[in-house]
This record gives C-alpha cells, structure tokens and sequence, in this order.
C-alpha cells in the first residue's frame, strides 16, 4: 500500500522555502495565517497540508506537486 510520508513531505516543504529564499511570514502571510503553527507542524510531520494548500504551494514555490508530497510504500 502507498501512503503519504508526513515527515519527509514536511522536510520537503521546509527544504523548498529555503532553497527558493523564503521566510516562514511569507508563506504565513500567502496562506492567511494568523500564526506559523500550522507551518511548523507540517514541518514536523506532525500535520499535513490540505490539498488546497498543496495546490496553492506549486504555484508559490514553482515546483510540481510530486516535489511536495513524498510517498511511501507500506507491506
């Protein structure tokens, strides 16, 4: 069975923004938050991001949505 890795979709998220030279406010302030836990927690794996907010992601960061989520396979 193949499911999302939350922890390496995290990792994957918080490598993008920096390599593309971002700060935590902006894509707080592109998403509407009013605080950076939601981000955090994705970092962490602790959460995912909705499919909205992957979707609002390819189109911030430049990159294709395959880049974000990282997928394991299961026995």
């Amino acid at each position: 069975m193949t499911t999302v890795d939350t922890v390496q979709t995290g990792q994957n998220i918080k490598t993008i923004i920096r390599q593309k030279g971002m700060k935590i406010a902006d894509i707080q302030s592109a998403f509407g938050f009013n605080t950076p836990q939601a981000i955090y927690k994705w970092f962490r794996g602790d959460s995912m991001p909705t499919i909205d907010n992957i979707v609002m992601m390819t189109e911030i960061f430049g990159v294709r949505m395959d880049e974000i989520v990282a997928v394991k396979k299961t026995a």
